[in-house]
C-alpha cells in the first residue's frame, strides 16, 4: 500500500476508472457481436439496427480514449462493409 495521502487515492481513483473502462469495453464487445450475429442470421432488419448501436458505442468508445480514432474508424468501415455485403 501507499505510504502517501495522495498516493492512496491515486489508487481508488485507478480503480474507479479501471471499472468503468472495463465496463464499457465490455459494452463494445457485446454490442459489435449482436451486430455480427445478426449479419450471419441474415436478418437485415435487425441487423441494420444492430450496426446502428455498434457504430454509435465505437464512436463513444474512441471519444473517451478507449479506442484509438483510426482503430475506430476501422471497426465502423468493417461494419459498414459487412451490411453492405449482406444480400439485400
Amino acid at each position: 500500500m501507499p505510504n502517501i495521502k495522495s498516493a492512496e487515492k491515486r489508487v481508488l481513483i485507478a480503480k474507479a476508472r479501471n471499472a468503468r473502462n472495463k465496463s464499457a469495453k465490455s459494452e463494445l464487445k457485446t454490442n459489435l457481436k449482436k451486430f455480427d450475429t445478426a449479419v450471419t442470421e441474415g436478418n437485415r432488419e435487425t441487423a441494420e439496427s444492430a450496426y446502428k448501436v455498434a457504430v454509435k458505442t465505437v464512436d463513444q468508445a474512441a471519444s473517451k480514449g478507449l479506442l484509438h480514432k483510426n482503430n475506430a474508424a476501422h471497426k465502423k468501415s468493417g461494419l459498414t462493409v459487412k451490411l453492405n455485403g449482406m444480400a439485400q
